[in-house]
């Protein structure tokens, strides 16, 4: 890789070594909201037995563990390019007595692995973070047995993700952000029509399937929301710390009333909107 994506490649992982205790500390609230997503590239993979499969970006473990304790697959690998992540997905693995599961860290752009030696792989909100989308979708392809399938998941546009754009819309009324780079690693990056469709055939993957996942973050209070958030979104983090204390406090209150003005009994069950991709090898 060249030396961009490189550094690319480096503050990922410093963002998500330094959020992994946030992320640890919600792993039940984050998990249950991303559940259906899991549920739905477990679908599109149809793990059999005696199989093999990769899981790219797996953060704390899902769906890597849920595909593991499945009955007779042969072993899941877990892959990502935070050590300290990982550390929470071993942990987790353990929890659940899975003998059957490994982790690696690495980076999708120059998979450690032989070609052909998986007979499918899983992705859950991991694109969208690549360096590079294609070459990443490139090396999902050769280590990918001959008829084996892919499935990975990446948010929907930012209208149909109110648990996001709650907290961000208030940011960028109340502060001047530098605009990222077009095509820069993000959120939404991947929503756009047509763009993983491309990446998929580039590589040549045939038989692509996209399909919309709805999904809520339940997480019962406002002020439960705004914490959360505070400890699992780098880029809300990444904002505020530029912000005084009475510009924080202004930009909380006003989030706030915007999420009770959608919910407004008080009981946060915030709509979100996933798209699911999966395609053959």
């Amino acid at each position: 890789m060249n030396q961009e994506l490189i550094d690319i490649r480096d503050q990922q992982k410093k963002s998500w070594d330094k959020f992994s205790p946030g992320w640890k500390k919600w792993d039940e609230v984050t998990m249950r909201f991303m559940l259906p997503v899991g549920d739905a590239i477990i679908d599109a993979i149809q793990p059999f037995v005696d199989a093999k499969i990769l899981d790219i970006a797996s953060g704390t473990g899902e769906p890597a563990l849920t595909i593991a304790a499945l009955p007779g697959v042969d072993k899941v690998v877990m892959t990502d390019i935070s050590e300290e992540m990982l550390i929470i997905a071993v942990e987790n693995a353990e929890a659940k007595n899975l003998d059957n599961i490994e982790s690696v860290v690495c980076d999708v752009c120059e998979l450690p692995f032989k070609d052909e030696s998986f007979d499918a792989v899983s992705c859950r909100f991991g694109y969208m973070f690549f360096p590079d989308m294609q070459l990443a979708t490139n090396e999902i392809y050769r280590v990918l047995k001959p008829g084996g399938k892919m499935a990975t998941a990446v948010w929907n546009v930012p209208d149909r993700n109110f648990w996001v754009t709650a907290t961000m819309s208030v940011i960028n009324k109340n502060m001047e952000l530098p605009k990222p780079p077009e095509g820069a690693p993000g959120m939404f990056r991947c929503c756009q029509p047509g763009q993983m469709k491309t990446l998929l055939e580039n590589a040549g993957f045939k038989n692509i399937i996209e399909q919309e996942v709805p999904t809520k973050l339940d997480v019962g209070y406002v002020e439960t929301y705004w914490q959360m958030m505070n400890e699992v979104a780098a880029p809300i983090v990444a904002a505020l710390s530029k912000a005084d204390d009475a510009m924080q406090q202004k930009i909380k209150e006003e989030v706030l009333a915007n999420v009770l003005q959608k919910y407004k009994d008080g009981e946060v069950a915030i709509d979100a909107s996933t798209l699911v991709f999966s395609a053959e090898k």
